[in-house]
């Protein structure tokens, strides 16, 4: 639904045509009544009701939607409760967005850089899933650079000491001695790169070991060669952390009216194709991807209401697992996290929209368009992992193991996956 093209607003009447509503209380006493068996099927059934009438424009019938949801979804009740708030929340934003002027008005923004690092350290911290991606991207580097002394890491937006300092450590303790590593971090937060320079340069001085970092700051699709500094005789390595889909963003309208091009359903995106290009010019021993295990990258509202619906049900669902259904600051900071997420993918369009996730069969077919091969896996590394998750607790977490990627599961529903991939 484009904003850009709209009718005049009416002039004001003492009944306006089309109301919002964009709170959503806490359910009533006859609400809380139902079972949550019921009130969550009540939910889903009018969340696809109101994203069915937010895409065709019947923003009448969206808004009496609304209403309904917002007696029973409350952002502090149970799981299911909280993911329909945010949803709901986010068919409103889409709704509003019809008038600029008032979306504006309103200054509808997310969280600011460094709320938004604060809640990335707590969803490292308490949950498995960063630190089952830093299990494999560790693990598969020592094996990849074990025989180099010259290696060069770049990090395609991470930026966590937690992923490069033992790494470090690592290099740092190798039978040979330490190599000279290098690591550019491409990052759109200076205070980001500078906080991770600052720990990386203060850790290698203690170690002894020769080290360089190149902080570039800017983002990923603003990202040159010349910027990374590659140089001859390198060991290149690249690692991605639940970035690179962001490239992905397009004006979708071309697909809209003409369909998907056939290629195994994977949309063509120019952006997304010369930045692998240029990664795949650079001639990198391993390139590793982490990304969600899902497919929120469809041109259809409905489709990715859908998708979304699914995927971040586990999420909400292992959160709410996690913090044993009480409600608090932190639980708060990650749910408004992902909130933002939900927003983005259910009421932005174009390049406005950025989480275009896609499921690990379509990164596939993308990487080997552009010249490259999956790797398998060493042992070591799905061992790793595996011990990392059950630290955790074994209930509600698995892990699915493939040729060429692990996946974290909450109860059997996949939520990251991490291919890894090497040129030809």
């Amino acid at each position: 639904m484009s904003s850009s093209s709209l009718s005049p607003l009416p002039l004001p009447s003492p009944r306006p045509d089309v109301s919002l509503s964009l709170t959503l209380p806490s359910p009533s006493t006859l609400i809380e009544a139902l079972k949550p068996e019921e009130r969550g099927i009540q939910l889903i059934q009018l969340l696809l009701t109101c994203a069915n009438h937010a895409s065709s424009g019947n923003l009448h019938r969206a808004d009496a939607c609304l209403q309904q949801i917002s007696q029973l979804a409350s952002v502090t009740g149970d799981s299911m409760q909280r993911l329909s708030a945010r949803f709901a929340s986010s068919l409103a934003v889409r709704i509003i967005k019809r008038w600029p002027g008032v979306y504006k008005a309103l200054n509808h923004a997310g969280p600011a850089c460094a709320d938004l690092d604060r809640t990335r350290a707590i969803f490292t911290r308490a949950f498995p899933y960063m630190g089952f991606a830093y299990a494999i991207i560790t693990r598969t580097l020592i094996q990849t650079m074990c025989n180099e002394r010259i290696i060069h890491i770049i990090d395609l937006g991470c930026g966590d000491p937690k992923l490069w300092v033992p790494l470090l450590r690592s290099f740092a303790h190798s039978p040979q001695g330490p190599p000279h590593v290098k690591i550019t971090c491409v990052h759109s937060n200076k205070l980001v790169l500078e906080k991770l320079g600052a720990k990386v340069v203060k850790e290698t001085e203690s170690l002894d070991m020769p080290f360089q970092f190149n902080p570039v700051n800017v983002r990923l699709g603003e990202l040159t060669l010349d910027m990374l500094k590659v140089r001859s005789g390198e060991a290149l390595a690249l690692a991605s952390v639940f970035n690179l889909h962001v490239l992905l963003s397009e004006d979708d309208r071309v697909d809209t009216h003409f369909g998907l091009n056939k290629n195994n359903g994977v949309k063509d995106c120019k952006q997304m194709g010369e930045f692998l290009a240029m990664v795949q010019s650079m001639l990198p021993k391993i390139m590793l991807v982490v990304e969600p295990e899902s497919d929120h990258n469809l041109n259809r509202l409905m489709d990715r209401f859908v998708e979304g619906l699914h995927y971040y049900s586990a999420v909400f669902d292992s959160i709410d697992a996690t913090f044993g259904g009480s409600s608090c600051e932190e639980r708060f900071a990650l749910e408004e996290m992902f909130g933002n997420e939900i927003e983005n993918i259910v009421a932005c369009e174009g390049l406005e929209r950025e989480e275009r996730h896609e499921r690990y069969a379509r990164w596939l077919v993308r990487f080997a368009r552009a010249g490259f091969r999956p790797v398998r896996l060493w042992y070591e590394t799905m061992e790793d992992a595996r011990r990392l998750v059950e630290a955790y607790g074994s209930d509600g977490y698995k892990i699915i193991s493939q040729k060429t990627s692990l996946m974290i599961c909450w109860h059997d529903r996949p939520i990251y996956a991490g291919p890894r991939m090497v040129t030809d």
